[in-house]
Order: C-alpha cells, then structure tokens, then sequence
C-alpha cells in the first residue's frame, strides 16, 4: 500500500517536472517570455536539471537537444521506479 503511494507520488512528480520542462521550451519561442514572472520562476527550477545535459550535448545549428534527452533520462527514471515497485511486491 505505501509502496503504491510512493510510486504515484514520485510518477506525479517527474510527470510535473516534465510537464515544466515543455512549457520552458515553449516560452523561449517567444520574445520576452523568459523574462516574465513564469519565465524567471520556471527557469530556476528547470535550468540546473538542463544545464548539466547542456554541458554534455552542445547545440546544433543553434537548436539545443538538451530539454529532449533531459526528457528522456526522466522517462528511462519514471520507467525504472515502476520496475522496482513490481519487484518489491
């Protein structure tokens, strides 16, 4: 039962996260938007999980695959929680 809950609760929260990350892509296709309230707010909490992917994988022709891979490393994480949570029933 706790098990349970926990695997909710941490699938919730990559999903959020995830979640912020894409609406973080989004408003830098705007000009300004990163300068806004949300845009301030959003990359304090998105851009210290990007920037160590940002170090890794350099931008091609100045689009950034970072977000993309930073993404997918919290899909792989979403995916390996749930493994354990059948190994552990």
């Amino acid at each position: 039962m706790v098990i349970g809950f926990i695997v909710w609760a941490v699938n919730s929260l990559i999903n959020l996260y995830v979640f912020l990350i894409v609406i973080w892509c989004l408003l830098s296709w705007f000009p300004g938007a990163s300068q806004s309230s949300l845009g301030r707010f959003l990359n304090q909490l998105v851009h210290p999980y990007l920037s160590v992917f940002e170090r890794i994988i350099p931008p091609l022709g100045g689009v950034s695959f970072a977000p993309i891979v930073a993404v997918l490393v919290l899909w792989f994480a979403q995916r390996g929680v749930q493994m354990l949570s059948l190994l552990v029933r």
